[in-house]
């Protein structure tokens, strides 16, 4: 029996793989992602509010842009915040009246930039009722916007300006009456009051009524506090004198004496300050003038070299209007003519006679190395030299040897000790006194080293000794 063998076209597939599907969604996804437009990162500047990109004007106010970095160290809220204030301050106008006191003063125009400079400097810590915008940060930096109102920031200042002005007033009376009553000082220091109240407005021209008088406030009282000033007069006694650079060795007294030339009266209790104007030294700085209108002028020191200095006694301005830490109080008080004298002082320099044993190894040093040096440093400090000890105000003597020391390997080492002892030629009294200590010195052979330890005692002498030798021996 023969069997056919067909082909049953019901049993062959025709439907497509799981695997076929799959790479025709790749494929699709791939074309529709080739098509599609690229997302880009956004633009920081495009993100930034448009007040940061355009400084921004609104009107009626005031307007200011701060900036801080975040880095950590800062608080950078608070950072931007004083930036954004001070921009804003700067565009408030100080504007200085031709009748203002300031305007009678001023030379140059010099005191009125100081002036405006100050006023700026101080308003953005003292500003009220800002308000803020805005504010904008990124990962690195932080931005605020604030804004004054113009009206409301000048309605403020008109307030402050009555009540400083009414203080002031108050002050200038009480100023008045201790005038009557003879009290300069007292009226001196209302008068110093009623400026200090009306500091933030000397630009401007402040009229008041007074015993039915219109005054210029400010002028009114800078003027009467120039005019007590120019009725004291000071002086010394005695105006010239001669003094030993040893300070100690003078017995000559300076007295200053003040008193209201108008009157012929004494000012007792008057502050007083005195001041090295030419040279250098050091002068007791303040003082009070006693029942008599006298104090004595203490000179503790003379530092300079020069055969004429100059002390300056003048009234202590500080202390007479009961001082103030206020930049603008101390702009206007340089204006002042203070009354002043002066003490010339003729500078006698000291006389020295030196004597000086200096050893090698126990042998005598050909060359006095140390007595050198002292008589240079001294000479350049204002000291004479004389041979005869009788005309001698200061005895000086120096001793020195250098000692053998140890070996080692091919060092040697040697020691030197030195003494200095300086002397009152009156009275044989020793006032200073001073040990090189052993004293370490370095060489190929004992003498080297020896060289090399005075080398060393030279150069402790000159950045170490002379300085307190000079204390000690000019007080």
């Amino acid at each position: 029996m023969v069997q056919t063998i067909g082909t049953n076209v019901d049993n062959i597939s025709t439907k497509p793989s799981n695997d076929y599907f799959v790479k025709r969604i790749i494929t699709l996804l791939l074309i529709i992602s080739s098509c599609s437009p690229k997302v880009l990162p956004p633009d920081p500047e495009a993100l930034k509010p448009a007040w940061l990109k355009d400084q921004p004007y609104q009107n009626g106010y005031y307007t200011g842009i701060g900036h801080s970095t975040k880095d950590a160290t800062n608080n950078y809220i608070q950072a931007a915040k004083k930036s954004a204030l001070d921009d804003l301050v700067s565009q408030i106008k100080v504007n200085i009246s031709s009748t203002s006191v300031l305007s009678q003063l001023e030379v140059n125009k010099k005191l009125q930039e100081q002036y405006e400079q100050i006023i700026q400097t101080t308003a953005a810590d003292e500003i009220e009722e800002f308000e803020l915008v805005d504010a904008w940060e990124d990962a690195g930096n932080y931005w605020v916007y604030y804004r004054l109102s113009i009206s409301r920031y000048r309605q403020i200042k008109e307030e402050q300006k009555r009540n400083a002005t009414l203080l002031a007033s108050d002050y200038f009376k009480k100023a008045r009456e201790a005038e009557k009553a003879n009290q300069r000082l007292q009226a001196i220091s209302f008068y110093f009051q009623a400026f200090r109240s009306l500091e933030k407005y000397l630009g401007e021209a402040i009229r008041i009524t007074i015993d039915e008088k219109e005054i210029l406030l400010v002028n009114e009282i800078y003027a009467s506090i120039q005019s007590l000033l120019d009725r004291i007069q000071l002086t010394v006694d005695p105006a010239e004198i001669m003094v030993n650079r040893r300070i100690n060795q003078s017995d000559r007294q300076v007295i200053a004496k003040a008193l209201y030339k108008d009157i012929d009266q004494s000012t007792n209790q008057l502050p007083l300050s005195a001041s090295f104007e030419k040279g250098e030294g050091d002068v007791f700085p303040t003082y009070k003038a006693d029942d008599r209108g006298q104090a004595q002028i203490l000179i503790n020191k003379i530092g300079s070299r020069d055969l004429e200095q100059t002390v300056v006694v003048k009234v202590d301005i500080d202390a007479l209007s009961g001082a103030s830490s206020s930049p603008i109080y101390a702009l206007i008080a340089k204006t002042l003519h203070l009354p002043q004298t002066q003490v010339i002082l003729k500078v006698q320099r000291p006389v020295v006679y030196m004597t000086s044993n200096e050893k090698s190894l126990g042998y005598q040093k050909s060359n006095d190395q140390i007595s050198n040096k002292l008589r240079n440093l001294l000479a350049n400090n204002g000291f004479e030299f004389t041979d005869n000890r009788r005309d001698a105000d200061l005895l000086f003597d120096v001793q020195a040897d250098a000692e053998k020391g140890s070996v080692s390997g091919s060092i040697y080492i040697t020691y030197l000790t030195s003494t200095i002892k300086v002397t009152a030629a009156k009275g044989g009294k020793e006032i200073y006194a001073t040990t090189l200590d052993r004293i370490k010195g370095y060489g190929l052979d004992f003498d080297k080293s020896s060289i090399d330890a005075y080398n060393k005692a030279l150069e402790s002498l000159e950045k170490d000794k002379i300085k307190e030798l000079l204390n000690t021996v000019l007080q």
